[in-house]
């Protein structure tokens, strides 16, 4: 793959507009678009801890947007590093409509296309 080099700057303003994943609908809703936005080797710990194979999230994303989903979320403290040449570590708070969580994402841009590599959700008592 192509690694094309982004200041941190750029980096972050396309992940700040690319999260929370799977909650952004100008970046697809389709089971096609989610497959796109995942690595092969994506997966995910969820907030319960239990962990999520890349088949079992694209499995319940299909099912979530079976119908138009409308949901209300505020994100802060959003910040993004640098791993690696083309590796980002996004992190941010998440209140999903009173449900608070801290979230933690690895993303990887190559050949001017980002995916998600690893994601986990983390609950934040209220």
């Amino acid at each position: 793959m192509k690694n094309t080099e982004l200041s941190i700057e750029q980096a972050t303003e396309a992940l700040c507009a690319r999260e929370p994943i799977f909650h952004r609908p100008d970046f697809g809703t389709s089971r096609a678009d989610f497959e796109a936005m995942l690595a092969p080797e994506f997966w995910e710990i969820g907030a319960s801890g239990t962990k999520y194979s890349k088949a079992c999230v694209l499995h319940t994303l299909e099912s979530r947007h079976a119908k138009p989903v409308a949901e209300i979320y505020e994100v802060t403290d959003f910040a993004c590093q640098a791993l690696s040449s083309n590796l980002y570590l996004v992190t941010y708070r998440l209140d999903l409509a009173g449900r608070l969580s801290q979230r933690s994402t690895i993303w990887r841009y190559a050949s001017g296309v980002w995916q998600i590599v690893f994601h986990q959700g983390t609950s934040i008592a209220a």
